[in-house]
């Protein structure tokens, strides 16, 4: 079965004259059209602080598939449905009440990607501090049933939930679990190579160790390159998950200054054992990564 290789988000300033050449936009080409042309999917990110216009999420459909008709997105589901307000503390019982109207603009924007075919998983991210409990647990499986019409994935980075019940039961429902690639730090979760639906999974955030906690901005947690040798371990995991999924997403969230695109390109090739295609710009930016397992575009 496909493994679908690609980076998490594509609109990065820092992206410019590293993943995308410097005059992408006089030549008229949107970013997704340029990366479709070396990855196989795209993880939307910003359906988590916002909602995709319905009109902007079909538009994204059509301009990756002219050049890769293969080509697919996963979305993060709002935060509003798992975080708490920024600043304010999780409620006891967990529970968090989105306003329909809100729902209805989240639903209305996964559903423009999946009306064409294109939705290959939504993804609910909750934070590290939810830890499993009754009431979470509760809220949990509440809110996977809302939104069961969707291929559901759940990241869930608390070791807590490494349970073999809520494996169980997330089997049960047919909600995928995203193995992680983060520091180990306190209780976070460790390097998984779980399958609980036939949609597969596997998010490498970097490992960042001394910014993760501390870091005033994203870029600088996500400031890291992996290397081969990091990598050829989830490559395996990769492959054993993908053993019995239909579908297996492997994605890079590493993304400060393109390192998600160097690292994403690098598993492909560990995946398949053939050179791949890759951005010049990219090349020219990481040569010792990419000179001996990529060509030029």
């Amino acid at each position: 079965m496909p493994v679908y290789v690609g980076t998490a988000g594509f609109s990065y300033k820092d992206w410019e004259g590293i993943v995308y050449p410097p005059d992408l936009k006089k030549r008229k080409i949107h970013p997704l059209e340029y990366l479709a042309q070396f990855f196989d999917c795209c993880e939307i990110n910003t359906s988590f602080y916002g909602h995709i216009r319905p009109n902007v999420g079909k538009s994204w459909c059509h301009k990756a598939a002219e050049v890769n008709p293969d080509f697919l997105f996963t979305a993060k589901l709002y935060q509003g449905f798992t975080h708490p307000p920024r600043g304010t503390p999780a409620p006891t019982p967990f529970q968090l009440t989105v306003p329909p109207e809100e729902e209805r603009l989240a639903r209305e924007g996964l559903d423009s990607i999946a009306e064409e075919g294109k939705l290959g998983a939504v993804l609910i991210q909750f934070p590290i501090s939810f830890k499993n409990a009754d009431d979470t647990r509760d809220y949990l499986f509440r809110l996977t049933e809302k939104f069961k019409t969707y291929h559901l994935v759940l990241e869930i980075r608390h070791e807590s939930w490494n349970d073999p019940e809520i494996l169980a039961r997330l089997a049960e429902q047919g909600v995928g679990f995203c193995n992680i690639d983060q520091p180990r730090l306190g209780r976070s979760i460790g390097r998984t190579q779980y399958l609980t639906s036939p949609v597969g999974y596997v998010r490498l955030h970097g490992r960042n160790y001394k910014e993760w906690f501390q870091a005033k901005g994203r870029d600088d947690r996500y400031n890291y390159l992996y290397k081969p040798e990091e990598l050829k371990g989830w490559v395996e995991k990769i492959h054993n998950v993908n053993q019995q999924a239909r579908k297996t997403f492997a994605v890079t969230n590493n993304h400060y200054k393109g390192q998600a695109a160097v690292n994403a390109l690098e598993i492909k090739n560990m995946l398949t054992g053939k050179k791949v295609k890759a951005p010049q710009p990219l090349m020219k930016a990481y040569p010792d990564a990419l000179s001996g397992i990529a060509e030029p575009e």
